[in-house]
């Protein structure tokens, strides 16, 4: 039986590492049926926009998605087609696994960490008033002259609801991956109603699993030191939506950078999986960038489908390839360019 799987191949590089990113999942001997949609900025020309129903709704009828970069287009209404999926099918966990593998130039050693980031509210939301428009004045107005009356605003929302489904999340992902440990981050010391609202919520489901994993809290500043100092200590990172997208960047640094970081995003029934690097349209066609990023989102992808002995292999050829340094890619030291890495992790399977 083949699995029935969306693929974007989005736009700039996306269409390359989407095509030797097949072709490795192929050679795994998991069985899959892709139906490739478009969305980007290279389909707005035809469509009228860089997310077409038609994208959706194949995300929806296959509950699977293997995504590309996109570039998100000028002057659309569309603040990032990444976020307009993200909302649509109310994905709302980002995952993002922050791992050291040999043979990748970083400073560090023994990171293996995951974030675990809100995806539907806070700041991220988009609720945000112009300066002098009604809707600012009145907020000025209520502020009682804590807001200056020159201010544009944006509108911090933490819910309970999001909060307790993330948070939950987090701790069955420790549960389900043998993991230690989960690191709630806020900055509840100065924002004590939002913020405060997410440690709240967090302690109460912590209360649930006390006996199997361990739960500690810490302010975002602090933990910025804290994993540039000593990252082994950390293990799941549950954390707001702002916050998760700088800490998730920030471990992608730890570990070798963007180019080596896969990333998931899932909902209660749909999940889309995504390399977390941008669309590098200067590099389109010149056979030269790092596939991994999207490679390892696959083997995500590979887990999430049950096909967990498909996925460990796949890892284990990407963390050989990349130790033995005789074909990767410029980034990673070498001179190979995406194909010939690419197959040098099939021939590996």
């Amino acid at each position: 039986m083949a699995y029935k799987i969306s693929l974007i191949p989005g736009d700039g590089i996306g269409p390359e590492i989407a095509e030797i990113t097949m072709k490795v999942v192929e050679a795994t001997g998991v069985k899959v049926d892709w139906e490739v949609v478009r969305a980007g900025v290279e389909i707005m020309a035809k469509e009228g926009t860089p997310l077409p129903l038609g994208a959706l709704e194949s995300i929806r009828r296959n509950r699977v998605a293997l995504k590309a970069p996109i570039t998100t287009p000028i002057g659309t209404g569309f603040r990032s087609v990444n976020v307009a999926i993200r909302k649509e099918l109310d994905l709302f966990v980002c995952l993002r696994p922050c791992k050291i593998y040999n043979g990748v130039r970083s400073r560090y050693e023994n990171v293996d960490l995951v974030i675990v980031r809100e995806n539907t509210e806070d700041l991220y939301a988009g609720v945000e008033y112009p300066q002098n428009s009604k809707e600012s004045q009145e907020i000025i107005r209520l502020s009682n002259s804590k807001i200056r009356e020159c201010s544009a605003i944006s509108i911090k929302s933490i819910s309970a609801f999001a909060t307790e489904r993330v948070v939950r999340y987090a701790f069955e992902y420790a549960l389900r991956c043998n993991r230690k440990k989960v690191t709630a981050v806020t900055k509840a010391n100065i924002m004590k109603c939002t913020d405060g609202l997410f440690y709240e919520t967090a302690r109460r489901i912590a209360r649930n699993y006390e006996d199997k994993i361990g739960y500690e809290e810490r302010l975002i500043d602090n933990m910025c030191l804290q994993l540039v100092q000593k990252p082994e200590l950390y293990d799941v990172i549950v954390v707001p939506n702002l916050y998760g997208d700088i800490l998730s960047d920030l471990c992608a640094g730890l570990v070798g950078g963007l180019g080596v970081a896969p990333g998931a995003n899932l909902g209660n029934d749909i999940a889309v999986f995504e390399a977390v690097h941008g669309s590098a349209p200067k590099y389109k066609g010149l056979n030269k960038v790092n596939p991994v990023a999207l490679i390892l989102s696959a083997k995500l992808m590979l887990e999430y489908l049950g096909e967990t002995n498909a996925a460990s292999r796949l890892e284990q050829a990407v963390s050989d390839v990349i130790m033995e340094k005789r074909c990767v890619t410029y980034d990673l030291g070498g001179t190979a360019g995406t194909k010939e890495m690419g197959q040098a992790i099939i021939e590996k399977l």
